[in-house]
This record gives structure tokens, C-alpha cells and sequence, in this order.
């Protein structure tokens, strides 16, 4: 069976043209889709059962004594860390809020280690964004700033800026300039128009170089500023500002360098200058399919878009002491529920350890990094293939996903529907 137009959860373009062919209950082909999504469909690398550490081995255990397990790992806590989300569907992410205030628990998403400083800083100053579509359809001028999409989303490149066809734009490779800002060539930088190599740390100071050109101010801008010559940086300039539409994307590469969010601060009021001369918009490059989902949903019931502690019985937000990392740093909580997510794989290394010291659950279908700190595994099914719901484009447009096929395993939002169920009941409420 082939079925079209299919979501693909990896990423956060969310590319809805693939074309998967099923045969028993198994992806045999995916046309249209990245080598990641190909990844994605086709790997067969679940667990198959939930698993228990016991000594120094796992024993299969059953859902049931799973889910009731979990309950009593976070009724048994003082402090339980809800951490991930990025990689499931709205309406479980919806369970998992509800669940933390029942707890009184901090819950937090992935934005907390690649684009909470995005969300700080449109906080401060908003966000003159727009759709993929407009883009396609208008820009004739594309920036990437620390991102490499070749690598990281194969498909943004073909689908939405420097092969992308569009309603104003006839043919995108000839008519658009494309400009790479990052600290090293990479696959990306290799086909941009004009490449900026920016030395480490610089972004701050080349921004601010940027601002003060288009603001006519460029009678004070030294020979080099940041790693790029003055020669450099007016031409950049010039480019954006004689620009019938332009669309800056920044990556990891800005959040996460010095500065972090003064980066993105002073990269939306680059944005806001450049649109005293013409068009101009700018977007973070969301990773994870579903992370502009987490803090959607997160928001809409909190008030706060992660880092959400309920320990005062409301929502309470301060980044850097109510963020993931930083409650496992001061060894504060004392468990966690890991849901669609790898902080092992990603978290500094004292966070780790601490996750390894204390009961640790995992809602996730393959054995990770985080598998090696937790005390128990739980696999459920994969949103887009035997799951359905609903995520949210890097662009914030909502998008159904739906099943492939009926499979075998459980959804996010069953087994945390139960969790929920067994913690309620258990407090009376």
C-alpha cells in the first residue's frame, strides 16, 4: 500500500510530499524524503518491551507494571523533573503539562538547550517572522546565520529558499542570493553567493556592524570587525537592503555562542532596521519536529513557552534557575520522566550523573544514550508512522500527522494518560 503526502516527524520542516509504501505493518520505501526521514521510516530498531534495570541487567516487564511503576517513582518525589516532549505530539505534550502541575514538578523541553535564547529574545523585542510558504514565494534574498541546513534540514533549501520555485520568484537558483554566516565552510556555505566567515564569539559584534551600515553609520565601522572585513560587510548590507523580500534563519550556531540571547536580540533589530528600507524577516531553524509544538502547548496552558516549575502550586518561569539543566546541576530533583528526548546524549556531563543517581523513567521507542542512566524504559509508538497527532512547523503552522498503519505498541498519549490517571487518583483530586 502507498500511501501520499506524509507528514515527516523528523525535523522541524516538516516536509508533508513524502510518499511511503507499507507492507505488514512495515515501511518497505519512502519517495520524496531526506536520508534523515529515510532513517526515520524505515529503521527497525525498537524495543520491544518495557524494560527494568535490575543489578547490572534489564528485565522485561509489563506495561501495566511499567505505567504503575512510574506513578510511584513521581508520587515518591519531592521534586520530579518532566524533561523532553520535542519529539511527541500536542496532545501528549497537553497530558504532560497537566501532569507536572498535578505534581508540582518542573517540565521542560529541548528549547532549554537550542532555542530558549530565541524565545528570551522575542520576548524582549517580538518577532517580525512569517511562513515557509511566504518565503518561497517572495524572498529574493536568504540568510543563514550558524545554521547548515544541507546537514541538519536537508530539505530547506529544496523546498522553501535557494531551489524553491516560487509564486514571485520564477527561478529561484538564478534570481535569489543566498548568504552563508557561519564560523566555518560547510556543506551550505559551499553553494551561498557569498560566504562570512565570522571568527568564534563574533556574531555579537558583526550585527552590530550590520546595524549600524544600514543605519548610516558606516563612516564608524573599523577594518575588520569580528573575523570580516569592512569590504565584506557593506556588501552584505547592500545586498539585504536593495532586497524586494529578505528572510534571515539563524541556527544554533547564534543561540548557542556568546551572547546567546543578546545574539538573537540584535539580530531582530537588524531585521527591524533592514525594514526601514525594504522586507524583511527572520526565523529561528527548529530542530526537533515538534519543538515549536512544546512550546505552544506549554504555553497555552502555563502561560510559559519551557522551563514551567509548579512547586508553588502555579506556574512559576525563570531560565537559568528553573531550567532542566540547571535543577540537575544543583542536584535538586530527585526523579525524572524522560519523554521523546536524549538529555544523556546531550546534557553536560554533572546533569548526567545526576539523572543516573536518581530513579529515571524513559518514554521513548529506541534505546538511547539516556537508556544507560534510566531505571526503566517504556516504548510507545512513533508519531507519523503508527501514531497520529498534531505538530507544529518551525514556522508555527499546525500540522496533522497521521498512522501509516495500525501497529502493536502504545501511544505518548495513552501511557501518559494512564500515568496521569494512577497520580490522580492516588492524590484524591
Amino acid at each position: 500500500m502507498k500511501v501520499e503526502d506524509v507528514v515527516c516527524p523528523f525535523c522541524g520542516c516538516l516536509c508533508d510530499d513524502l510518499v511511503v509504501e507499507v507492507e505488514n505493518n512495515l515501511v518497505i520505501n519512502v519517495e520524496n524524503g531526506c536520508t534523515l526521514a529515510n532513517e526515520k521510516f524505515m529503521g527497525d530498531h525498537r524495543l520491544k518491551n518495557p524494560i527494568r534495570r535490575e543489578g547490572g541487567s534489564w528485565k522485561d516487564v509489563s506495561y501495566d507494571a511499567a505505567i504503575r511503576e512510574t506513578a510511584e517513582i513521581l508520587l515518591d518525589a519531592d521534586r520530579p523533573l518532566l524533561y523532553g516532549w520535542s519529539g511527541t505530539h500536542g496532545e501528549a505534550q497537553s497530558v504532560g503539562v497537566h501532569l507536572a502541575e498535578l505534581l508540582g514538578a518542573v517540565i521542560d523541553n529541548t528549547s532549554t538547550v537550542c532555542h530558549g535564547p530565541s524565545i528570551l529574545a522575542i520576548q524582549e523585542v517580538g518577532h517580525p517572522g512569517c511562513t515557509l510558504g511566504q518565503v518561497k514565494n517572495r524572498a529574493d534574498v536568504i540568510v543563514y546565520w550558524g545554521a547548515n541546513p544541507i546537514d541538519a534540514h536537508p530539505r530547506h533549501m529544496s523546498r522553501y529558499t535557494t531551489y524553491a520555485d516560487g509564486f514571485f520568484v520564477k527561478e529561484a537558483f538564478r534570481e535569489r542570493k543566498v548568504i552563508v554566516i557561519d564560523v566555518r565552510k560547510t556543506e551550505s556555505s559551499a553553494v551561498a553567493d557569498e560566504f562570512v566567515k565570522v571568527d568564534r564569539g563574533g556574531d555579537y559584534a558583526v550585527l552590530s556592524a550590520l546595524r549600524a551600515i544600514v543605519r548610516g553609520k558606516g563612516d564608524l565601522i573599523p577594518v575588520k570587525v569580528g573575523g570580516v572585513t569592512r569590504d565584506q560587510l557593506f556588501r552584505v548590507a547592500d545586498i539585504c537592503k536593495n532586497a524586494k523580500f529578505g528572510a534571515i534563519f539563524f541556527g544554533l550556531g547564534l543561540t548557542m555562542s556568546p551572547g546567546k540571547n543578546k545574539n538573537i536580540r540584535n539580530a531582530i533589530e537588524l531585521t527591524e532596521e533592514l525594514n526601514r528600507h525594504t522586507k524583511f524577516t527572520i526565523s529561528p531553524m527548529r530542530g526537533h519536529w515538534n519543538v515549536y509544538g512544546s512550546n505552544e502547548v506549554f504555553t497555552w496552558i502555563s502561560g510559559y513557552p519551557y522551563a514551567v516549575d509548579f512547586a508553588r502550586g502555579i506556574a512559576f518561569y525563570n531560565p537559568g534557575e528553573t531550567t532542566s539543566v540547571d535543577v540537575l546541576r544543583r542536584g535538586e530533583c530527585d526523579a525524572c520522566l524522560v519523554v521523546a528526548s536524549d538529555p544523556g546524549a546531550h546534557f553536560p556531563r554533572a546533569c548526567a550523573e545526576h539523572l543516573a543517581r536518581i530513579p529515571t523513567v524513559q518514554i521513548d521507542p529506541h534505546v538511547n544514550a539516556t537508556t544507560c542512566l534510566a531505571r526503566l524504559q517504556i516504548p510507545v509508538a512513533v508519531t507519523g508512522i503508527d501514531a497520529e497527532g498534531t505538530a507544529y512547523r518551525m514556522d508555527g503552522v499546525p500540522i496533522r500527522t497521521r498512522k501509516l498503519y495500525e501497529g502493536t505498541y502504545p501511544s505518548d498519549l495513552e501511557i501518559l494518560g494512564k500515568i496521569y490517571a494512577l497520580v490522580k487518583e492516588a492524590k484524591g483530586s
